[in-house]
């Protein structure tokens, strides 16, 4: 998932204590002092939520919507929250309502997109990461069109997954995510030869595999017939991953 960037918690709390100095009304509503406070408080937000901190979270968000009521961002922070809590009806009125409040923000966007897929409206969602991706500003549109690749993929539609992967390759290559989204998606198609392009391009990125990437290797080898590559990554997935469900998957001959 794609979450806010926030500052480390030191970092974080630092600026927003320098802010408050600075501006001597930071805790008022409206005002350059109020939408700092916000700002602030919604990077807080961000950085407890991706410490399933979700009620100190929460708190946050409502520190920064106090300082600054219109604030689009802390409306989808909010959302990403609820989402978690399963709050649905919550999490979609805050999305929507960021998205009113500034309907140019792709990161709005983009979060609204990731619910929407993992609800199971994946349609919508492919929708609502194209509107992320219109933004000259967005930073990272490779992973908007992964996961529209990705929703695409989990509603059946194989021609538009391909499509959205090759975009997402192509507007930031960098992204290990794609080269496994890509060598799963072929091996799932039974071209093992593209399946272990992408496959290696990812191992040579990755310093660390995980079990489920381990897994995919394992596999892809044994079709292609590299023996030396397959025992590799099994042999890895036994000593790092013993207990992993991947790892049964293999001792069992799965």
């Amino acid at each position: 998932m794609n979450r806010l960037i926030v500052p480390s918690l030191p970092l974080a709390i630092s600026l927003a204590l320098s802010l408050f100095i600075f501006t001597g009304c930071a805790n008022q509503s409206g005002g350059t002092g109020g939408l700092a406070s916000a700002r602030v408080h919604t990077e807080l937000a961000g950085l407890y939520y991706d410490r399933a901190q979700f009620g100190i979270a929460l708190e946050e968000v409502g520190y920064a919507l106090n300082s600054e009521p219109g604030y689009a961002p802390a409306y989808y922070m909010r959302g990403l929250i609820h989402m978690e809590l399963h709050e649905d009806k919550d999490a979609e009125d805050d999305f929507k309502r960021s998205i009113r409040l500034d309907n140019a923000d792709p990161k709005a966007h983009y979060n609204y997109g990731l619910f929407l897929c993992q609800r199971g409206k994946e349609k919508e969602s492919v929708a609502q990461f194209m509107e992320a991706v219109k933004s000259p500003l967005y930073a990272t549109p490779g992973l908007a069109y992964l996961n529209a690749g990705l929703c695409s993929k989990k509603a059946g539609n194989i021609k538009d997954t391909e499509e959205f992967l090759q975009k997402a390759l192509r507007v930031q290559p960098e992204l290990t995510q794609v080269q496994y989204a890509l060598a799963d998606f072929n091996f799932a198609n039974a071209n093992y030869v593209a399946a272990k392009k992408y496959f290696d391009n990812l191992s040579q990125k990755t310093d660390i595999l995980t079990a489920e990437q381990l897994w995919l290797g394992v596999r892809i080898n044994r079709k292609v017939g590299d023996h030396n590559s397959e025992a590799s990554y099994s042999t890895q997935l036994r000593n790092r991953f013993p207990d992993a469900r991947e790892t049964q998957s293999l001792i069992h001959g799965e």
